[in-house]
């Protein structure tokens, strides 16, 4: 059974760097990983919020939230 992982990212250069380097390097056979541009898809920051995310790049799996690097805060998402 695979497990859902989520990316949350806002667009930046870090997040996008995050996003090839982490989200990518995650096994498929193991893991259902999404994607979520924040900056895009603002309907999506409470649920990134109530995950635990504080600042994007963050990965969100197994009930905890990652947080990779700082490119920007979800407040400033807002």
């Amino acid at each position: 059974m695979k497990t859902n992982a989520i990316f949350y990212h806002a667009g930046c250069p870090v997040c996008i760097a995050a996003e090839q380097t982490i989200a990518n390097a995650l096994d498929p056979m193991k893991y259902d990983v999404e994607i979520v541009h924040l900056g895009n898809d603002k309907a999506r920051l409470q649920a990134a919020e109530s995950a635990g995310v504080k600042s994007v790049p963050a990965l969100v799996m197994d009930g905890a939230a990652f947080h990779i690097n700082f490119g920007a805060s979800i407040e400033a998402l807002k």
